[in-house]
């Protein structure tokens, strides 16, 4: 007998799975963008970590100045306070990262770490759970988990001399690893489908 939680799982697992056949295409294709990107930000990680604290600084910015105009127009809304502190917060990062990104990038190395760490236990949760549905496919998430977690590993072993080029280095990796788990789960999708109409 079905738990309404099993039914639930195997709906969401039959939803992933025709999703994945029905568009295939894209995922191949944002698999083989990411591997690009994720081989260029290896070739080059001290240039990759440094673009990747810069982009986040203007989003914070960004971020920021549309805070504190929603915040100013809308003073008389309850939280007014709260709004404001938010919208000079999210300011005052964006300008510190835009314009010390050497310092942002120690930080965002460390909060990239601890991202990865999750990122492992939590992949190589969902690809053992997922093993029966995912045939075939699976195993990219088991290899993409534990690879977050060997990354995660090095980092804090390698602390503080690899400030300067581990950030661009494991968003590359991660990109690299990422892509190749999406081409894979897309060839074998097409596989599926293309033995499906005949």
């Amino acid at each position: 007998m079905l738990t309404p939680e099993s039914s639930i799982g195997s709906g969401v697992s039959a939803a992933l799975r025709r999703g994945m056949h029905e568009h295939w295409g894209l995922f191949l294709a944002e698999g083989v963008v990411l591997v690009a990107l994720g081989a260029g930000a290896i070739l080059i990680p001290p240039l990759a970590g440094l673009a990747t604290t810069v982009f986040l600084g203007w989003l914070f910015l960004i971020a920021g100045a549309a805070g504190l105009v929603s915040t100013v127009r809308g003073r008389r809304a309850p939280g007014f306070g709260w709004s404001l502190v938010s919208a000079l917060a999210a300011l005052i990062a964006g300008f510190v990262l835009v314009v010390h990104p050497l310092q942002g990038l120690i930080t965002l190395t460390l909060v990239l770490t601890a991202f990865f760490a999750a990122d492992g236990v939590v992949m190589i949760g969902l690809a053992l759970s997922h093993r029966r549905e995912f045939s075939g496919r699976w195993e990219w998430m088991l290899i993409n988990g534990v690879v977050d977690l060997v990354l995660a590993g090095i980092v804090i072993s390698g602390m503080p001399g690899s400030f300067a080029w581990v950030l661009g280095l494991l968003v590359g990796i991660d990109l690299l690893f990422g892509g190749t788990t999406l081409i894979a789960m897309a060839l074998v999708a097409r596989r599926e489908v293309e033995e499906g109409r005949k």
